[in-house]
């Protein structure tokens, strides 16, 4: 496959956390997107690397298509590839679960704040060496509640993670919202599920008494209606500097 800086007049969207399941829809959603080339950033060590690469080729049009990138994680590699792609826009979708955790060693520390956290000072690495070129959007995927001074380590470290971000040099974009899920979910994770449920069940009446923006606020989301709204808010100017909530979200 080409280099996805070789089509003329192309975006390049680089996703990170791209298989995952906002990451998937987010590739499928900037794929479709006029002029955009999506990068793909799968780990190279993924035992699913070739399946991957399958999965995605199917998606975008002939001309631009996906590109699929397998960038070790290591701030200077990745620094080189963002320096080569000239992204216009960064998805900064990483994750992980406490039971993927206890498997895999993976922590909210590692994987929602460390490697997100590299992959912000390797797009500001990047941007640097490409001064013509406007800097990349970097396009964070937080959550509700986010607040560095948290006891809790999964909102802690993603409010940790903003509070970097807004203090750094690239324009940005962060998105909170409530419960990400879908029957296209593949990963089961039937707590996720439940607290849905129950949340969108208390928010309907909300919503019914008046109270629209705030049911929207904490109802659950799809991951493609995520990743819509993550595609649509990189290409608005208006949401950069922007923090939006999940009523902020539904197209």
């Amino acid at each position: 496959m080409s280099d996805p800086t070789s089509a003329p007049r192309a975006r390049v969207f680089f996703v990170a956390g791209a298989t995952g399941y906002v990451g998937r829809s987010t590739v499928g959603a900037a794929a479709a997107t006029p002029g955009v080339r999506a990068v793909a950033h799968v780990r190279p060590d993924s035992p699913t690397l070739a399946t991957w690469r399958t999965r995605f080729a199917a998606l975008g049009d002939a001309a631009l298509g996906v590109a699929v990138d397998a960038t070790p994680w290591n701030e200077d590699a990745m620094a080189a590839t963002l320096a080569r792609l000239r992204p216009a826009a960064i998805f900064a979708l990483l994750g992980t679960t406490r039971r993927r955790g206890a498997s895999s060693g993976d922590t909210y520390e590692s994987v929602d704040y460390g490697l997100t956290a590299l992959l912000f000072r390797a797009a500001v690495r990047a941007a640097r060496t490409t001064p013509a070129d406007p800097p990349p959007r970097f396009v964070y995927l937080s959550a509700l509640g986010a607040n560095a001074r948290s006891r809790t380590a999964y909102v802690a470290v993603r409010g940790r993670f903003e509070d970097e971000l807004r203090a750094g040099p690239l324009p940005w974009t962060i998105v909170r919202p409530s419960f990400i899920t879908g029957p296209d979910r593949e990963e089961s994770r039937p707590m996720e599920r439940v607290g849905a449920a129950v949340v969108d069940a208390l928010a309907r009446p909300v919503g019914m008494l008046g109270a629209r923006r705030v049911a929207d606020r904490y109802r659950s989301i799809t991951g493609s209606a995520l990743a819509a709204a993550l595609v649509r808010l990189a290409d608005d100017p208006r949401a950069a500097g922007s923090v939006l909530e999940s009523d902020a979200l539904r197209g």
